[in-house]
């Protein structure tokens, strides 16, 4: 049985990646601030109490697993944060302890302005995107960079605009590279991609741009 954890479980995102995982057979480990929000009961579902951001050991729950998921996010909220890069942080040096050498890690596709994107697009991601969620983009972007310095397995994930939609398991992706025309993805595809990426070599070290 795949063993895995998943912070920011509680979110959209990790939320569906938590219910796919289980419906392949794999145990899960959820980290939950507020446990009695999580309304979800499984056999192979372990839910943590915890904080993510907090100086607490990360090393017992992440021992032993086959991947570690990150999902952290802040919601909808524009206000600076430092769940990203904190959370992160924290998630490696317990990888580091433990010897665990695969993360997965979802950012965002607008943390970058690239002119493959079109006059259009780009001018909205700099104009638009990258000042209404000025503050979260640059966490993400810290966490990116400790993502990309840590010795793991990593794959940053970048989707574009998050739709609560039905897992269809068609998307396009691109590599290292930017993704033309990428407007949009259902958050459980990307959940989908996630747990498809976990073993993929293919996908080891790489920024990935993916939507439907």
């Amino acid at each position: 049985m795949k063993r895995i954890i998943v912070f920011g479980a509680t979110g959209g995102t990790g939320k569906e990646t938590v219910l796919q995982a289980l419906e392949k057979g794999y145990e899960v480990t959820a980290l939950i601030r507020n446990p009695s929000a999580f309304k979800l009961e499984h056999p192979h579902l372990i839910i943590v109490q915890g904080d993510v951001t907090q100086p607490f050991t990360l090393e017992k729950i992440i021992a032993g697993k086959d991947a570690v998921i990150s999902c952290l996010g802040n919601g909808k909220s524009t206000k600076p944060t430092t769940v990203y890069s904190a959370g992160i942080k924290n998630i490696i040096a317990a990888m580091d302890a433990t010897g665990t050498k695969r993360l997965l890690c979802v950012s965002a596709t607008a943390l970058e302005a690239y002119g493959e994107m079109g006059m259009f697009v780009r001018f909205f991601t700099k104009n638009v995107l990258q000042k209404i969620l000025k503050e979260p983009y640059a966490d993400m972007r810290l966490m990116e960079a400790e993502v990309q310095r840590c010795d793991s397995n990593w794959t940053i994930v970048r989707p574009p605009m998050l739709k609560d939609k039905p897992v269809t398991g068609k998307y396009r992706m691109a590599v290292n590279v930017h993704l033309n025309k990428a407007f949009s993805i259902a958050r459980a595809d990307v959940a989908h991609f996630l747990l498809a990426s976990i073993d993929d070599p293919k996908t080891f070290r790489s920024k990935i741009e993916i939507a439907n």
